[in-house]
């Protein structure tokens, strides 16, 4: 499952620059997680590192987004890619 922000967020931005996919935001009243891009850290960490770091612990899965961990990891393979192809383009 991709997680989520709940609405005990203090917007504290310890998160955001923890999440090496880029997925936490700063929304309109709280930060945010974009789905499409929240692999959980599979590929990255053993732990969620915004998990790891929220002072408040507002940070849970979001049931919305049912994922296996199979799933996870073909998200972290795809965003990789596209991060590679992009870099090559700009290089």
């Amino acid at each position: 499952m991709a997680l989520m922000i709940t609405d005990a967020c203090i917007n504290c931005d310890v998160c955001e620059p923890e999440c090496p996919n880029e997925a936490i935001y700063q929304g309109v009243e709280i930060f945010e997680i974009d789905a499409k891009r929240c692999t959980e850290c599979v590929g990255h960490y053993e732990q969620p590192q915004c998990i790891e770091v929220c002072p408040v612990d507002c940070i849970v899965l979001n049931p919305a987004v049912a994922e296996s961990q199979d799933q996870l990891r073909a998200k972290y393979d795809a965003l990789t890619r596209a991060k590679a192809a992009a870099a090559s383009e700009a290089g």
